[in-house]
């Protein structure tokens, strides 16, 4: 799994981002802003509802990894390059622990529902032999049970599984598979401390072909450092040759205590600069989409039909998940909760679970132990209150094609609201940064939008979208979203 800007939510919230101001001025430089920080499998919080609805998704934290990417500081496990991990005691005990951690898991019977996706992340899942993989899935489906069609999705790195693997994994239920590439070139592979080569890349491409998986993701990562235009063409070009349903595609952001925290400073040589990764994201923008994918969320491109289920639950405001595993998070009826990201505290933190002198989010509590202490949160800061509510909303649902839903957001948060955000992004519609539309999705055009935007009944009854533009609106999706924090905080 990648961290930073090629990171899932759901195994850390960290706070909020606090923007600078945005000057209009910074909208006719465009071309000058780098690619937002993006997310593989969600964005940066999850959100409250009125009516909170039960967890039907689960995600999984397998942290196990043969080295550590110079880039990453997510919570992993390096099992070493020559490790066996068909027995590997460190995988087997851990396997363990969060089956424990699922088993003690207090949940309200009454409002339980089958899952309906299951996501194994990390780390690397697919180091995990089948058969643990397969004790873990057993417990899930008793514990809240799982929909016959329901989307399980499994990381993989090219080199961690062959045929006969991936097939097992298949057999299990396994239906979705996120393909960890990250680039076609040697050098760049070898720069990351990825443990895998180019061979090993189109050998698991050839097994995801071979073995039938009809729903397949393929990550990549640009702004590497020494990455070149025409190396970051070569690895869309083949990417899209591979034919993957879905592709992910991050830019990489360079966090301290890492490898490449040490070496680089973001912007500066290796590095490319600003106006340069702004250039790898319109190309990968163009290419896509010319390439039949629909850029149906900010580093997110699929094929009809394919978007990715699991991803959807953490975009879609309303929806709580369940998150299990070392660093993973909750969402459950307003409140959200972190596991630790140290092994010996997580343990320790399942124990205090089992023996009933901790509680769960899913069943309401916030934690008391020392244990919880790696998480710095209080207490009162699990809870998502209504003005957080509101800026999360803006937040997740601006990442997606779809857009801010205005009248969902009057029914939640008020009609003044709805018309502060309509008129702070008033002049992004002019500069085609911010796209107003009505119920049918038609855009809303300049000279109508200003006769709209003077009446606050046309407001109501005309405006239902407001929506980011692909790909200039997306470049300055972090400015864009700081403003509606402003709006909604003054």
């Amino acid at each position: 799994m990648l961290r930073s800007t090629f990171t899932p939510i759901f195994t850390t919230f960290p706070a909020k981002p606090i923007f600078p101001k945005l000057s209009l001025s910074t909208c006719n430089a465009i071309a000058q802003t780098p690619p937002p920080p993006v997310r593989q499998n969600a964005s940066t919080k999850t959100t409250t509802s009125k009516t909170p609805h039960p967890p039907a998704s689960a995600y999984l934290h397998l942290p196990f990894c043969r080295k550590r990417c110079h880039y990453c500081d997510f919570p992993i496990l390096a099992l070493g390059s020559s490790a066996q991990v068909d027995n590997d005691p460190r995988i087997v005990n851990y396997i363990d622990v969060l089956s424990r951690e699922i088993v003690a898991t207090q949940v309200e019977m009454s409002q339980c529902v089958p899952l309906k996706t299951v996501f194994f992340g990390g780390g690397t899942p697919s180091l995990v032999p089948p058969k643990l993989v397969s004790s873990v899935l057993e417990i899930l489906s008793s514990k809240f049970g799982l929909c016959a069609d329901a989307e399980i999705s499994m990381e993989m790195d090219p080199g961690t599984f062959d045929s006969k693997k991936l097939k097992e994994f298949i057999d299990l239920g396994v239906n979705r598979v996120s393909l960890g590439v990250q680039a076609f070139q040697q050098e760049l592979l070898k720069s990351c401390g990825r443990a895998h080569g180019i061979d090993e890349v189109h050998e698991a491409i050839e097994i995801v072909g071979s073995c039938g998986v009809g729903n397949w993701s393929m990550d990549l990562i640009s702004s590497l450092p020494h990455q070149t235009p025409e190396m970051w063409e070569e690895s869309l070009q083949l990417t899209i040759k591979a034919q993957p349903t879905h592709v992910s595609v991050y830019d990489l952001q360079v966090e301290q205590d890492t490898k490449f925290g040490v070496l680089y400073t973001p912007g500066e040589f290796p590095l490319p600069s600003d106006i340069q990764s702004a250039k790898f994201y319109r190309m990968a923008s163009k290419m896509l989409l010319d390439a039949g994918y629909n850029h149906y969320e900010i580093s997110s491109y699929s094929k009809s039909g394919f978007e990715c289920k699991h991803n959807l639950t953490y975009w879609d405001n309303n929806k709580s998940f369940y998150g299990f595993g070392l660093g993973s998070a909750s969402y459950i009826d307003g409140v959200r909760f972190s596991r630790p990201k140290k092994l010996k505290e997580y343990m320790s933190y399942v124990q205090d679970l089992e023996d009933g002198t901790t509680e769960s989010c899913e069943d309401g509590g916030v934690d008391s132990t020392e244990a919880l202490m790696d998480l710095e949160l209080e207490s009162e800061d699990d809870y998502v209150d209504s003005n957080e509510a509101a800026m999360d909303v803006v937040m997740l649902s601006l990442r997606t094609s779809k857009g801010l839903n205005l009248r969902s957001y009057r029914e939640a948060f008020g009609g003044s609201l709805v018309i502060s955000l309509c008129n702070v992004y008033k002049p992004y519609a002019a500069s085609g940064h911010v796209v107003y539309m009505d119920q049918d999705r038609r855009e809303i055009v300049a000279d109508e939008l200003e006769k709209v935007l003077l009446d606050e009944q046309r407001m109501e009854e005309e405006l239902a979208y407001i929506r980011l533009s692909d790909p200039d609106g997306f470049l300055l999706s972090n400015e864009l979203i700081s403003l509606a924090f402003g709006a909604i905080s003054s």
